[in-house]
């Protein structure tokens, strides 16, 4: 067991105005979006505004998305109660899931205004989104959220307010698997031009995966819990579909190029004839 470290959710202060962790870890993700999509960004024939323009329709899908996202799928019954719950974001909750949605709408709305298909511009928003998951998750660490079920491995520690028993630190581990090791693998097979899709789904794939796996070491939502036979949690629910559609879109894309490798093939026939 280790001892879970003492960090103060609060940046800082500026007088009344408290600064939390959490909140600039959007600021990281956001940021590292922006510097890396720029590197790439003649990929798509865009330009540094046009990817500023990008990151800001992100913003925006990942707030709104995130916050209905959490409200109907963790917070139904605080939404229907108080329905101006909705707009205090001071108070937390949001929704990975929920954020998604979000992004995939302003991806949508972006490739449309620059003329381009939805999967080319998907494919290259998927490697820049893993650093701001990781960040988001260490803000989710140092505000002692995401707590683990009891574990007795040498690296559990005991989350404050929970008692003294340790417990797996979940948040850590989908900082390494959603944050780190996604990234490494997303950004190195997109250096290359790859199956128009591809990209994509081992995206959806690959993170579904390593959440539905930290999901049997993570405690489920205490007002939620367990939906099904003592281990099934909301968590798993709504990734599953993401797994699903992840090997789908794969699947997809192999094909969707073989075809395509055919009728080159084909037509080049054709012309030799």
């Amino acid at each position: 067991m280790i001892p879970y470290p003492q960090i103060n959710p609060v940046a800082f202060s500026l007088g009344p105005i408290q600064l939390h962790w959490y909140g600039l870890m959007y600021v990281v993700g956001l940021t590292a979006a922006w510097w890396l999509g720029r590197r790439r960004a003649q990929r798509l024939g865009l330009n540094h505004d046009d990817i500023g323009d990008l990151i800001f329709y992100g913003a925006l899908g990942v707030i709104i998305g995130g916050r209905l996202g959490y409200a109907l799928f963790y917070g139904l019954n605080q939404l229907l109660a108080n329905p101006l719950w909705l707009f205090k974001l001071w108070e937390g909750g949001m929704s990975f899931h929920g954020g998604l949605a979000g992004v995939l709408v302003a991806a949508w709305l972006f490739a449309r205004r620059h003329c381009l298909t939805f999967f080319q511009l998907t494919d290259f928003i998927a490697p820049l989104v893993p650093i701001g998951l990781g960040a988001g998750r260490l803000g989710n660490f140092i505000n002692h959220e995401l707590p683990g079920r009891v574990s007795e491995l040498p690296w559990a520690m005991p989350f404050p307010h929970m008692g003294p028993e340790p417990r797996h630190p979940s948040a850590l581990y989908e900082f390494a698997l959603e944050g780190v090791v996604l990234f490494v693998v997303l950004w190195w097979l997109s250096s290359q031009p790859r199956r128009r899709g591809m990209v994509s789904g081992l995206f959806l794939l690959l993170y579904g995966l390593f959440r539905f796996a930290v999901e049997f070491v993570r405690l489920p939502d205490e007002h939620i819990g367990f939906l099904a036979f003592g281990w099934v949690t909301m968590g798993m629910v709504l990734t599953l579909p993401m797994i699903l559609s992840g090997a789908a879109l794969v699947i997809w894309s192999r094909r969707k190029a073989k075809e395509e490798t055919e009728r080159a093939g084909l037509a080049k026939s054709r012309s030799g004839a």
